[in-house]
């Protein structure tokens, strides 16, 4: 008698919880192994190393995090995933949208950290995956790469960067669904963007309060929990500015231990939801009790 086969699929990849009379939903768009040893601008091996006290290896297999808050007054979609841009690994977020019970119809916004092709690829290539939406960004990272002369002056392993932000925008400018912001701005009710700039020109991070309870979404300010938790100043090759980013990451990591609030990362494991502590020189991050919330009630 033959065992079962293995079944080799993973759960959908939704997770949800309240903050205060908002609905939060973490979606995942996939997961994908980033050689982070190489990335990490730090000698390899003492990434290696790093990796292995949490028990992970190189190439690390990185989690894609986008959040979806519903206000009652809005449904707020935060990053929308690398759609096809990436291989097949990625572009889970719309099947986990559906599997978490909205149509990408129903989306009224969507607020982007910053324009790399796994935050906004998700927004379709020539046509619009979110018909309704209207879509946010600072104005910074539309002029950076959203502009034909900024591409051939940008480093070479980012010009496709540009041709990507293109296609997925394009049709949202066309029909007057992209706007721009200046640095800190308030969206919507309970949400607003705070300027945190260095990992791009424009890098956003959005502010989500209701009934005295906070949630702030960091977007690419950190990609490598196991490294840049303990130490801060540690940049990455995806970073536009290596001076600012660091500097941005370990003022809101600060920020995060001092006022305990929550924390979303596009790139910790899924959900990507947790806390931050003060320990040592650097910072340890205590990701959220998994918890089944009772319709309509506040998370405690």
């Amino acid at each position: 008698m033959a065992s079962a086969p293995m079944v080799k699929t993973q759960a959908p990849g939704y997770y949800r919880m309240m903050l205060g009379q908002f609905e939060v939903t973490a979606l995942s768009d996939g997961t994908l192994a980033l050689p982070v040893d190489q990335a990490l601008h730090q000698p390899p091996a003492k990434t290696v190393q790093a990796l292995a006290k949490s028990f992970l290896a190189a190439p690390l297999e990185t989690s894609f995090n986008s959040y979806l808050i519903n206000t009652g007054d809005k449904l707020v979609l935060v990053d929308t995933g690398a759609g096809a841009l990436f291989g097949p690994t990625l572009g889970q977020l719309l099947a986990n949208l559906k599997a978490a019970g909205y149509e990408p119809a129903q989306v009224d916004e969507i607020y982007i950290t910053h324009m790399h092709p796994d935050h906004i690829g998700g927004l379709g290539a020539g046509n619009r995956v979110f018909p309704n939406a209207v879509v946010y960004a600072d104005q910074r990272d539309a002029r950076y790469w959203l502009s034909k002369t900024s591409m051939a002056q940008a480093r070479a392993d980012q010009q496709s960067y540009s041709t990507n932000a293109m296609a997925a925008l394009g049709p949202y400018a066309d029909a007057g669904k992209l706007h721009t912001f200046d640095g800190d701005t308030k969206l919507a009710n309970g949400i607003r963007a705070v300027a945190n700039y260095g990992h791009t020109p424009g890098h956003t991070t959005y502010v989500v309060e209701s009934q005295g309870q906070k949630l702030v979404l960091i977007g690419d300010l950190l990609h490598v929990a196991a490294v840049q938790f303990d130490d801060p100043s540690v940049t990455i090759a995806f970073d536009t500015d290596s001076r600012a980013a660091p500097a941005r990451r370990t003022a809101v990591l600060a920020d995060a231990a001092k006022q305990g609030y929550l924390s979303g990362g596009a790139h910790l494991a899924f959900p990507g939801l947790g806390h931050v502590r003060a320990s040592g020189k650097g910072y340890r991050y205590l990701p959220v009790n998994y918890t089944v919330p009772a319709q309509g009630a506040a998370a405690k």
